[in-house]
């Protein structure tokens, strides 16, 4: 029997997918990605090219043969004969690293970056994500003061232990931190510049661990164990590296753990595509994206799975408790199951069942919906382009006093490719603007409010922006932002709408304000869809700009903060009438 090998990204997230893709791996090769999928592909591409071109700038001045690039349209056999050959000459990088398929073990993988740390070789991987963030409190940790690698190792570097045990789930580390305690002393983060490979111990750091990519680490350092081609053949030495989307350093793992761990989910792994254990579907995030989600989706309504209405965690803590289909949570007296987690309501959960039964698309909390509005409403939309910035800030002006004033959309914006300066003007202009409009309407003895749906990412580029950008024209202080989103005239639509209902659809502005009657012009209108229009819009990879992606975006852009003005509206004055109160959907089950 030919062993299965799996690749690393068979480690992490679903697995009756990874079940699917070896029972019929006919089907599971000639079924094309998503669209979603295909615009992350190309996404995490463009970022690993834009590294490559760092590094060999970094290293353009040093003897040839420092930074070897293997050739990325060679087959997989001719990589990984390069790869070993550049390992053998002592190459210090070797990029595009392919190391050869281990079908005794069942392994395949390749990093980006191969670096020499002595007498073997570390991975580092690039991924479209950011492995590490600004440390909110930055502290100097104990006894570990200008501690490097290979001195006298008491550096604490970051754990690869992610503390979610059981098979991987692709779900961002619980500690969220990539921390490890070292000598008794405080958590810290390890980083190294990605000129050199020189880790030490980096307060002004946290780290952000995917589990995902652990577990990709921990294949590759295997690998090259095997191999005996790794920089120790103690597991308590082995280090490997991140290069997140912010690419300004490598953040450094210990993998001792992360092995550990890895052997327990490659084991169970291979069994589930050796199909020695079988697997059901389960809806989790990951459906949205999966192209078997129209073989499963079907399957889960035929049985009316509970997973449809409540999270993965939330149908796994049901399951254990004999919950296993829609129609028994709907009926469901009495309280939770034991594990259920403390910060999601049980009753919403038997409310969206019933609400799924029956195709109710919002049930109500509340009597009488409650929105805060004012005298002048300004609704607020940012559209950003993944992490690279935000090039537009869209405005819809509402005078509530006036019935003959406009209600006029006005967007600022910047065509010039992420990341420009030019985004600091957009967003000077912006705030001009807006502080002017609440200016004006205290000068007139106005209320005034701005709206936004889901504040989260609006205030990231607000306070990002007034950092980046401190001193340009029009920018605030930091100082300022932060009183005006801490302050009422802030409005988050998204949270409104979860105090006053129950989405069994989804809270997204695109599932609820169809509710109160809203369409966008665009049937393709979306985020995702909004990241191709945007690279078409700018001709960002060479391309030459294209205008009318740039009106496709202002008109998507100017429907959702008339999205937001139109449910803001309807929260106020029809849903009452329109939504059912949650007491009567479950009174009715007793009807």
């Amino acid at each position: 029997m030919v062993r299965v090998v799996l690749h690393p990204r068979d480690l992490a997230g679903c697995e009756h997918r990874l079940y699917l893709d070896h029972a019929y791996p006919d089907l599971a090769r000639s079924r094309p990605d998503t669209p979603e999928a295909q615009r992350r592909k190309a996404a995490a591409a463009d970022h690993r090219a834009a590294v490559r071109e760092m590094i060999r700038g970094l290293h353009s001045d040093q003897a040839p043969g420092t930074v070897v690039l293997i050739d990325p349209d060679a087959t997989h056999a001719a990589r990984a004969e390069q790869t070993l050959s550049a390992c053998a000459a002592g190459a210090a990088w070797i990029w595009n690293a392919t190391l050869p398929t281990d079908r005794e073990a069942g392994r395949r993988g390749h990093a980006e970056l191969l670096i020499r740390d002595g007498d073997g070789y570390l991975p580092v991987i690039v991924v479209n994500h950011r492995a590490s963030y600004p440390a909110k409190n930055p502290r100097r940790p104990t006894g570990t003061a200008g501690a490097k690698n290979g001195t006298d190792g008491t550096v604490p570097v970051a754990d690869g232990d992610t503390n979610s045990g059981g098979a991987a789930n692709g779900n961002e580390s619980t500690n969220g931190n990539g921390a490890a305690q070292g000598n008794g002393g405080p958590k810290v983060t390890v980083t190294s510049p990605v000129w050199a490979w020189s880790p030490s111990a980096d307060p002004t750091r946290n780290g952000r661990n995917q589990r995902r990519d652990l577990l990709r680490l921990a294949q590759l350092t295997a690998m090259l164990t095997e191999l005996g081609l790794a920089t120790s053949s103690d597991p308590a030495r082995l280090r490997a590296g991140v290069i997140g989307l912010d690419a300004d350093c490598i953040v450094v793992y210990e993998m001792a753990s992360a092995l550990t761990d890895y052997a327990e989910v490659f084991a169970r792994r291979m069994a589930i595509a050796e199909q020695q254990v079988s697997t059901t579907p389960r809806r989790i995030g990951e459906c949205r994206s999966c192209s078997w989600w129209e073989r499963c989706g079907p399957e889960l309504e035929q049985r009316r799975d509970v997973s449809l209405v409540v999270g993965a965690n939330q149908s796994r803590i049901l399951a254990d408790a004999g919950i296993t289909t829609i129609d028994q949570l709907a009926a469901h007296r009495g309280g939770p199951p034991d594990e259920w987690p403390g910060n999601a309501r049980f009753d919403d959960a038997i409310l969206t069942a019933i609400a799924w039964l029956q195709g109710i698309p919002l049930i109500r909390r509340l009597d009488t919906p409650v929105v805060r509005r004012a005298d002048v409403e300004v609704d607020v939309d940012m559209e950003s382009y993944g992490e690279h910035g935000a090039y537009m800030w869209g405005t819809l002006l509402t005078d509530t006093t006036d019935p003959t004033c406009e209600v006029r959309y006005r967007p600022f914006v910047t065509w010039q490719p992420l990341p420009t300066t030019d985004e600091g003007r957009s967003f000077g202009e912006f705030w001009t603007w807006l502080t002017a409009q609440r200016d004006a309407a205290h000068e007139a003895g106005k209320s005034f409010a701005a709206y936004c749906y889901s504040q989260q990412a609006e205030n990231r580029w607000l306070l990002g922006s007034a950092d980046r950008f401190a001193g340009a024209p029009g920018v605030p202080s930091r100082a300022e932002v932060e009183a005006f989103i801490g302050s009422a005239e802030w409005v988050d639509i998204y949270e409104a709408v979860g105090r006053n209902f129950i989405c069994p659809n989804g809270k997204g502005l695109k599932r609820v304000a169809p509710v109160a009657g809203f369409t966008w012009r665009d049937a393709d209108a979306s985020g995702e869809a909004s990241m191709d229009w945007y690279r078409d819009a700018v001709g960002l990879g060479g391309g030459v700009p294209d205008p009318t992606q740039r009106e496709r975006l202002l008109e998507y852009n100017e429907d959702d903060v008339r999205a937001t003005k139109v449910l803001r509206e309807w929260i106020t004055d029809g849903a009452r009438a329109a939504v059912p109160h949650r007491d009567t959907l479950l009174a009715g089950r007793d009807a």
